[in-house]
């Protein structure tokens, strides 16, 4: 089911990308699928916010300061730079965006010559503005009526949602900032609902504690989504990425403990995780065995060496094997007195902190050196990277080995920060869960690092509504983000296209 429309060039359809104004020409089509999808959840919306809702107002409360002169300065300070930025960003985005229009190159998604760093950008300082005010403000906890929150935010759903249709059935894709405003409304109606539903006359729970949880629990899903983008990237599907965390955590414990030093155990599970790697990559690279299956036996292999391992030598001398110790968390001066974003982000451990410069590094390699327009060329034309010079095997067989590492320094988290000690097939799935946040974040680090962070939202809200005594079932917080990643896949939310040769073993002919 789709719309068409006229542009210059000739040429295949080019999916939701409207047609440039004043130009006519090849065909173009703009998808039904965002707005049938949007509609579906702003009605579901109105039936959970709106029908679904009951008197009772929903608290939320905001995290206190353990300094409040140092927090009071700090909210201060970020409230004005944030002003600054958000004016400056937003004036730079308005304008980039009306220069594109009057020259004939912008489109009805008002995309135009906007850089696309800019918008997230200007969006990310209105948020940190914010919470800054709410800091500077010294705002303890924010309540709000479930009944008229969740009317308002039904409204907007489904405004929002014909809207999309509206712009569809006249032959025009939706801006960007329409799914956005949607995602963004969407969360905070659901957020009030689901903890206005809790047991007393106003449950609550802490905002702060229920984000700082949920990046925690992020950190392993997001290394282990990363080592998935460096080796879809270039052409390896790398399903062994929870085999890769399982190993990470396993010698991180073991070595830490014998050495008596956690920065050791930190080094040997990244090698760890490179080994696994190798293996991968020498198989489905060199000798052109299927990805996934070397993959998935990868992850029965190592599940069933580490249970033996621990159940036979870890088990029998815990003290001398199984005892690694932690790694402190460390806060950075100033930043960690921010209200609110300042524990959240900033009072973490240094795989925390290597988790932030991990998604920098792969995002920065990746679109803006050399390196990552070759990684790029050969995961989406292997053949065309070869007759320019470039070595598609070696550079696979690299790749996939930084992401064995990163993705084994993500495993150490279990046994380095989470907990102390080893235990049997600990990592739960989680590198099948970093595949799906891979998926939903469309192969770019950033988008996975996000998408890693709402798999922990949902994985850590979980425990939040047992404890509200919300009637909403954890099974389905469990199942949301998995639901959302169907939509990504399907299209309803976006393309979502991975590198044309993921998967495909190259012979150089």
């Amino acid at each position: 089911m789709s719309t068409t429309t006229t542009q210059p060039g000739g040429g295949t359809p080019a999916g939701n990308a409207p047609a440039s104004p004043g130009k006519t020409g090849a065909t173009e089509l703009v998808s039904w699928k965002a707005g049938i999808g949007l509609s579906l959840l702003a009605i579901l919306g109105t039936m959970l916010f709106g029908f679904m809702s009951n008197s009772k107002s929903a608290g939320f409360g905001i995290a206190e300061a353990a300094n409040e002169a140092a927090s009071s300065v700090a909210a201060l300070v970020t409230f004005v730079l944030a002003l600054l930025l958000s004016v400056g960003l937003g004036y730079l985005w308005f304008v980039r965006r009306r220069s594109g229009l009057t020259s004939g190159s912008g489109t009805a998604s008002g995309s135009g010559t906007v850089p696309g760093w800019l918008p997230p950008s200007t969006v990310a300082a209105v948020v940190v503005l914010g919470l800054a005010a709410l800091g500077v403000a010294r705002v303890s906890k924010i309540t709000l009526p479930s009944a008229a929150i969740g009317w308002i935010a039904a409204v907007i759903l489904l405004g929002l949602a014909g809207y999309t249709v509206y712009l569809t059935q006249t032959k025009r894709a939706a801006p960007r900032w329409v799914g956005g405003t949607f995602a963004a409304v969407f969360l905070i109606g659901f957020m009030v609902w689901i903890v206005a539903g809790g047991n007393g006359d106003e449950p609550s729970i802490s905002l702060a504690g229920l984000i700082a949880g949920s990046v925690t629990l992020a950190v392993p899903l997001v290394f282990g989504s990363l080592s998935g983008v460096l080796c879809e990237r270039v052409g390896v599907v790398n399903i062994a990425i929870e085999g890769q965390l399982l190993l990470g955590a396993f010698s991180a414990a073991v070595v830490a403990t014998v050495t008596h030093n956690v920065y050791a155990g930190l080094v040997a599970a990244a090698v760890a995780g490179t080994l696994v790697s190798l293996v991968l990559a020498v198989v489905s690279i060199k000798y052109l065995v299927n990805q996934i299956i070397v993959g998935v036996v990868l992850n029965v292999l190592i599940s069933g060496l580490t249970s033996f391992l621990f159940s036979t030598l870890l088990t029998a001398d815990p003290d001398g094997l199984n005892k690694p110790g932690r790694l402190p968390p460390v806060d950075i001066p100033f930043l960690s007195d921010i209200p609110i974003i300042g524990p959240i982000l900033f009072h973490q451990s240094l795989v925390g902190y290597l988790m932030y410069i991990a998604v920098i590094v792969v995002y920065l390699g990746l679109f803006h050196t050399k390196w990552g327009l070759r990684v790029r060329a050969v995961g989406e034309h292997p053949q065309a990277a070869d007759t320019v010079g470039i070595n598609v095997n070696r550079t696979r067989f690299w790749n996939v080995l930084m992401g064995g590492a990163i993705a084994g320094i993500g495993g150490s988290f279990f046994t380095l920060v989470s907990v102390d000690a080893f235990s049997k097939d600990m990592s739960g799935g989680r590198g099948y869960i970093a595949l799906a946040a891979l998926i939903f974040g469309r192969w770019n680090p950033i988008g996975a690092f996000l998408a890693a962070l709402l798999f922990g939202f949902a994985d850590n809200l979980q425990s939040v509504i047992t404890i509200i005594g919300s009637p909403v079932p954890s099974q389905f917080m469990a199942m949301l983000p998995y639901a959302l990643t169907v939509f990504a896949v399907a299209g309803l939310v976006g393309r979502s296209r991975p590198p044309a040769a993921s998967g495909i073993p190259y012979v150089k002919g």
